[in-house]
């Protein structure tokens, strides 16, 4: 495939080569690889056979998957075929669309002409791209599945609605920081009819006394819908209710009262197909909760401080949503939510496997019924309560199914700590953060009495963990094309209503920091978590 100059019959790379036969010490490692094939023609120069040239191109593109994204464009420089087969073969790929993209779109996508997922992001502080550049992607990437704009992009109701005509084939649409509105929502909805997820935060663009949002098309196909950081959600409310077989609704802070929309659950059996609903500092009381409780099927409950929602409104959820299986209640340290609702839940939801409890004060009243009952119980997370050595006692006397154990920020001690090393025969991972009655010591004795145990601990850092003001999430890296024009924008949350400002500012620690990200960073790859694009 290469060639090498020779000047004296043997060229230095020939010697090398010589030099290294196979089974060969290469790096400390034994090669057992078969050397390419040399020979030297007439002119003196050294060929090399290429091995891969045997390989039909739908084969290097597999082994072409399994690399990372820097080790995929390293490939890609080999030679013109790899680099053709490499762009052929990628499926998804993530651009920093400022507006002096566009000159670089065609020959971008001249040579990724299979993109089926993309994904279009810009600093909010800069102009993204306009309708010409949306537009023209629609026409280059033809089988386009799901795309995700965020940024400030200039975009119109008309760009909107000539790609979605060009992008029938879509399942996937996320929006967020975008000026959209009404118009290119309903748009969208009209033409993609193959639709599933639709993902909307931060629009500036829905506002009040706008048209109302329709599913459209997308009414029998749409399966999730997401929406955040909504001035006027209410709006959408047509377009939730007119989903018939929607399985997965989330609402993030968007303002509004939202026991308008809950008390239409079960009105000619709307919503029967529901599983999961997570809902997260909207305004809602019990009447809307209790509301919920329509949607048998529901199998996911997430109330993430759901200021207004008390025993009241989970044990309406307990007595007729008998198949949960995921249940996180983040009480906020309001103390609305205790072993009475927790007592409700163990008696009627006897499928429960997750439970994940921030800010809720348990006793060993509710928890040894939650065992006593909840026997496929593997999944707990007690964080920023009231629960002592006496609880952590009781948990691993009875919970015999438990695999994994996560407590941050409780009041435990190395007693508590001891009493896991004799319960939870099943248990297979701890996780112990910010309790400070728990010292170092205690973990190596844990390790040592059950050597097959996984132990997270983060004691030696309650100090540094408590000075900073939010925890650190993690980033996945994304394909870098063109290095001046990739940057990934940071999404700023909106300001909530006088209401959850005093609350904020009251209770500070707990507004301030995301207890569930750190709980369930490694738990929500589970088979059985929602995914996201």
């Amino acid at each position: 495939m290469g060639q090498f100059y020779s000047s004296a019959g043997t060229s230095p790379e020939l010697n090398y080569l010589q030099q290294w036969p196979p089974g060969s010490q290469i790096g400390g490692r034994s090669s057992p690889m078969a050397l390419p094939s040399t020979e030297q023609n007439d002119e003196g120069l050294l060929d090399l056979e290429d091995f891969t040239f045997s390989l039909p191109d739908e084969c290097l593109a597999s082994i072409f998957r399994f690399l990372n994204s820097g080790d995929r464009k390293s490939c890609s420089l080999v030679c013109k075929r790899w680099f053709q087969v490499e762009g052929q073969s990628r499926h998804r790929l993530s651009l920093n669309a400022q507006d002096e993209i566009l000159p670089f779109l065609p020959s971008l996508f001249a040579r990724f002409d299979s993109v089926k997922k993309l994904s279009l992001r810009c600093n909010r502080k800069i102009s993204g791209i306009n309708d010409n550049a949306l537009i023209l992607v629609s026409i280059r990437c033809r089988n386009l599945t799901r795309i995700k704009l965020s940024g400030r992009f200039q975009l119109t109701d008309m760009g909107i609605a000539t790609f979605a005509s060009n992008c029938k084939t879509l399942k996937k649409f996320s929006c967020s920081s975008c000026a959209l509105g009404a118009n290119s929502i309903n748009a969208l909805l009209k033409h993609c009819s193959t639709l599933e997820e639709l993902s909307l935060k931060g629009l500036r663009g829905v506002i009040a006394g706008t048209e109302p949002i329709v599913p459209g098309a997308a009414a029998a196909s749409l399966k999730s819908i997401l929406l955040k950081d909504l001035v006027d959600g209410l709006s959408l409310i047509p377009l939730i209710m007119g989903s018939k077989n929607l399985k997965a609704l989330k609402i993030i802070r968007c303002q509004g009262n939202w026991d308008d929309l809950f008390q239409l659950f079960g009105h000619g059996n709307a919503m029967a197909s529901l599983i999961e609903v997570h809902i997260e500092r909207i305004q809602v009381s019990d009447c809307g909760v209790s509301a919920i409780s329509n949607c048998l099927n529901l199998e996911i409950l997430h109330l993430i401080k759901v200021w207004d929602c008390s025993n009241f409104g989970l044990a309406c959820i307990a007595e007729h949503c008998k198949k949960i299986r995921k249940l996180h209640i983040d009480g906020w340290r309001i103390n609305r939510i205790g072993d009475e609702g927790l007592m409700a839940i163990a008696k009627q939801c006897l499928d429960l496997q997750e439970l994940v409890l921030i800010g809720v004060n348990p006793t060993c009243l509710s928890l040894s019924l939650l065992a006593s009952n909840c026997v496929n119980l593997e999944r707990l997370a007690l964080c920023g309560s009231r629960v002592g050595d006496e609880e952590i006692a009781c948990i691993a006397e009875k919970c015999k199914s438990l695999k994994k154990l996560c407590i941050k920020g409780c009041p435990i001690s190395n007693v508590g700590i001891e009493s896991l090393a004799w319960g939870c025969p099943n248990l297979a991972k701890i996780k112990v953060k910010k309790c400070r009655g728990v010292t170092g010591e205690i973990k190596e004795w844990l390790v040592e009495k059950r050597t097959s145990l996984s132990v997270n601990w983060d004691v030696e850092e309650i100090d540094h963990l408590d000075a900073s003001s939010s925890d650190t999430g993690s980033a996945r890296e994304v394909a870098v094309l063109e290095p001046r024009l990739m940057e990934t924008g940071v999404e700023a949350p909106v300001a909530g209503d006088g209401r959850l400002t005093i609350l904020k500012t009251t209770l500070g620690v707990l507004a301030g920091r995301s207890l569930m990200a750190c709980t369930f960073g490694r738990w929500s790859n589970s088979p059985d978590s929602s995914s996201s694009i």
